[in-house]
């Protein structure tokens, strides 16, 4: 019986739709990646050893600079209308706490606004300004003295937004900072019956001065 000879096909392959599906991919992550936005004030935290990291999401992040000024951030997961809703909540109800008459346009100015560290007196000026000149303006810091702890009532107000829903908080402070801004700042968590918080620090290396620094430099914390 003669033998059969299967003709031999092209192994050929077309890589043109693999390139078109390459740049759909690619077009995709470009547009839909979101850049974290640059931080509105320049703080160098204390080192830290904990590799743990922090939820920035759904969260009040309160930070206090080496000159101590303290600035105020609400974090939400998304830009989305849900989310803008708590920052609507938030500003209504520092509004009426305040009595600082602010007009529906300035209340729908602050949902945009990522960080604010002005007095009350200025708060409303602030709101006023168009977008584009806000990042130039210089904050002052919110007043957390003993006299005018004016951050208490943004602590007050972000309870009242995120009222059935879990937050955390977070403190961010510059490793110079003096001590009466943070004071200033956990009197005004004590004074809404708030005591737990996390401390956001460089955890890249060893703090100074700690035994695990002083056992490091002596080599014994490779032997341990």
């Amino acid at each position: 019986m003669p033998s059969v000879k299967i003709p031999r096909k092209s192994t050929f392959t077309d890589m043109t739709p693999f390139v078109d599906v390459a740049f759909l991919i690619l077009s995709f992550f470009m547009l839909a990646t979101k850049f974290k936005p640059p931080a509105p004030i320049e703080i160098t935290t204390p080192k830290s050893v904990s590799s743990e990291k922090l939820k920035e999401q759904d969260a009040v992040l309160i930070e206090f600079d080496s000159t101590g000024k303290v600035y105020f951030t609400m974090n939400t997961k998304t830009q989305q209308e849900s989310d803008k809703q708590l920052k609507r909540d938030l500003i209504t109800e520092v509004n009426k706490n305040r009595n600082l008459g602010l007009t529906e346009r300035e209340i729908q100015s602050f949902t945009n606004y990522s960080t604010v560290g002005s007095p009350f007196s200025e708060l409303k000026t602030l709101l006023d300004l168009p977008q584009d000149q806000r990042k130039t303006v210089k904050q002052k810091g919110i007043p957390v003295d003993s006299a005018n702890n004016e951050l208490t009532t943004w602590i007050g107000a972000a309870k009242v937004a995120f009222q059935g829903r879990q937050m955390f908080y977070m403190l961010k402070g510059d490793n110079k900072a003096k001590y009466p801004s943070f004071k200033g700042v956990i009197d005004a968590m004590k004074a809404n019956e708030e005591f737990k918080y996390k401390l956001i620090t460089d955890p890249k290396t060893v703090p100074y001065g700690t035994d695990l620094y002083t056992k490091r430099e002596s080599g014994k914390a490779d032997e341990e």
